[in-house]
């Protein structure tokens, strides 16, 4: 199976630059894979095109400011060449880190992209200006300091902080809304709102689950007054979700591992509804990969849910039997990404695809901060 067959033309102006002033003014694009027929709704149709007694599963990890931006120490670089003198600017220059992934709390280890990367060897120094001195206790540093101590690939790295008292406290501070790239701006103020889901409760992830950003509490109250069950699980995203796929063959991409967390309240009701031949509807890529792990880690065929904590690396893509979820709320993809794979996976990739134009043509808005889509599989 070719990467390229996930390919489709997306127009500069399609892509959403800023949310909408209604989280719930979205427009949604319903798909049915077992007559392969689309509709063209609203997101505020979503608790009616709900049957009573599905249960909704949400992912309610909240985005923590995970871009920091700071300096590197020029400590490890070449020596300065005497002709040019502008170099050691350069490499004392600015340095952009996104944390992807907390490997240890001690020593507070973290899996990160670094910018510019190329130049940013084993031992290299990163400093990140904190807030004045008289904001923090006395003889404490006003500054995050970490240290790289592995090298990856494209940019990969792993860093060690120096210790501080309330590290995510001074994140907060400091870091930055790690706005995807394809939003052409510096991220604001509002954001820290608005690249939120309301549900979002535990901290860990350096993107949103985008597809829960349209949730307002009057949607969710409109959907439990109807009896619908709603469960929620948490995966913290990070490198695993837009990690470009660099290889031909899809088979041949490897995912980077997530952490997730199953209650055993969440995990009793998903079993629950599967005995009960009840569909599971998944808010966003994310809660599919997270429920779809958790099953196939019970072998057999075996269509159960565990409770626990774990890493999930699974990667969907057409060809997987879905075990547990039966239709999925989410947005629009990039192109040839993993996540326009998973979708693929549960409607099928000619129909994903002709769907896709469809939206393209009809103006629908794309990725992050869009417009979003209520896929059917054929079950």
């Amino acid at each position: 199976m070719l990467v390229s067959d996930f390919d489709y033309n997306l127009p500069p102006e399609s892509i959403a630059q800023e949310p909408l002033a209604d989280r719930a003014g979205s427009r949604l694009l319903h798909l049915r894979r077992k007559n392969e027929t689309w509709q063209d709704r609203t997101f505020r149709d979503f608790p009616d095109l709900l049957r009573p007694d599905d249960l909704l599963v949400l992912n309610n990890t909240r985005v923590f400011p995970a871009r920091l931006y700071g300096h590197r120490s020029g400590q490890r670089a070449q020596p300065l060449s005497p002709q040019n003198p502008a170099a050691r600017d350069f490499l004392r220059g600015r340095v952009e880190v996104l944390l992807t992934r907390q490997v240890s709390e001690e020593p507070n280890e973290w899996e990160c992209l670094v910018r510019p990367g190329r130049k940013i060897g084993i031992g290299e120094k990163l400093s990140f200006p904190d807030v004045p001195s008289e904001l923090v206790p006395s003889g404490a540093p006003t500054e995050l300091v970490a240290e790289v101590i592995a090298c990856g690939t494209f940019g990969e790295r792993r860093i060690r902080f120096r210790p501080v008292p309330d590290f995510f406290a001074r994140v907060e501070r400091l870091g930055h809304v790690p706005l995807p790239p394809y939003i052409a701006r510096d991220d604001q103020p509002s954001d820290r709102d608005r690249y939120q889901t309301i549900f979002a409760k535990v901290r860990g992830s350096v993107a949103a689950p985008t597809a829960g950003l349209h949730f307002t509490s009057e949607i969710l109250d409109r959907i439990r007054a109807r009896g619908i069950e709603i469960a929620e699980i948490t995966l913290h995203v990070g490198l695993g979700t837009f990690q470009p796929v660099r290889v031909e063959k899809v088979e041949d991409h490897k995912l980077h591992r997530e952490s997730y967390e199953i209650s055993a309240e969440a995990s009793k009701a998903i079993n629950t509804a599967k005995a009960e031949g009840r569909r599971v509807v998944a808010v966003g890529t994310t809660t599919v990969r997270t429920l779809e792990f958790s099953a196939s880690r019970a072998g057999g065929g075996v269509n159960r849910i565990e409770p626990g904590r774990g890493e999930a690396d699974i990667f969907l893509y057409p060809g997987h039997k879905f075990r547990v979820v039966d239709a999925l709320l989410t947005n629009f993809h990039l192109p040839q990404s993993t996540l326009l794979m998973l979708v693929s996976a549960l409607a099928g990739t000619d129909f994903v695809l002709r769907a896709y134009r469809h939206a393209v043509e009809s103006g629908y808005r794309f990725y992050s901060y869009g417009d979003c889509m209520l896929v059917e599989s054929a079950e």
